[in-house]
């Protein structure tokens, strides 16, 4: 149970795709920080400017420390911006604030897939950190029917996944709707924001894809028996 060629089999894909679309997300934000965007609106200013446009003036804007820390609390109805989106005034940090807007504005108007994963947070936060040890558990001592619960377990996590796939898209798709629609964006920078939240929607792909193919991994072994002869 410790090394088993299989799961490093069936997770290849998921590995390679993950990878290549984690260094296309670093290589194309880097490629159009580079570039100012035409407007000379920093990250923080076209969230603002998008917020206010849509009715969400009570909707924060604050920055966030560390890389591509972008993330909208929906909570405390707060969007945080990486230091490197908030202050610049670049393509990808046009790009990446109007994402994050993306998903204040679907809190705003009640997109079902947005309160789906919220209702699945705690129950994917205990699978993630517990699943697999109650796999492991109950497949060491042979006790199938731990190992199921396991399972169970972790399929919340894959249904995480698999909700925020939609809810990245979604807030992708808002984000370049109200860039050009409030004329944010020139024509001449449309492919960089394109090229931007594409590479960034294809992270989720990988992370969606690898819990999936865990989650048949295991039901294979749990099913199985368990234990390789």
């Amino acid at each position: 149970m410790f090394f088993d060629p299989l799961y490093l089999v069936m997770l290849l894909p998921a590995i390679l795709l993950s990878a290549w679309a984690a260094w296309m997300t670093k290589a194309r934000f880097a490629r159009w920080s580079r570039v100012a965007n035409l407007r000379g609106m920093s990250g923080a200013s076209v969230a603002r400017y998008i917020l206010d446009r849509n009715g969400l003036s009570d909707v924060g804007v604050v920055p966030a420390r560390g890389v591509l820390s972008d993330h909208y609390d929906p909570s405390h109805r707060v969007v945080h911006l990486s230091e490197a989106v908030f202050y610049e005034g670049s393509v990808s940090a046009m790009a990446v604030a109007a994402h994050e807007t993306g998903h204040a504005i679907q809190h705003a108007r009640g997109y079902k897939p947005l309160a789906l994963r919220s209702l699945a947070v705690p129950l994917a936060a205990f699978g993630s950190n517990f699943a697999v040890l109650i796999i492991v558990a109950g497949l060491i001592l042979s006790v199938t029917e731990v190992a199921w619960v396991g399972v169970v377990l972790f399929g919340a996590t894959v249904l995480f996944q698999v909700v925020t796939l939609p809810v990245e898209l979604d807030a992708s798709s808002r984000a370049k709707q109200a860039l050009s629609s409030l004329g944010l964006v020139a024509p001449a920078e449309q492919a960089g924001v394109s090229q931007v939240l594409t590479a960034a929607a294809m992270t989720y792909v990988g992370a969606a894809l690898s819990s999936v193919l865990t989650l048949l991994y295991f039901v294979l072994r749990v099913g199985g028996g368990g234990r390789r002869r």
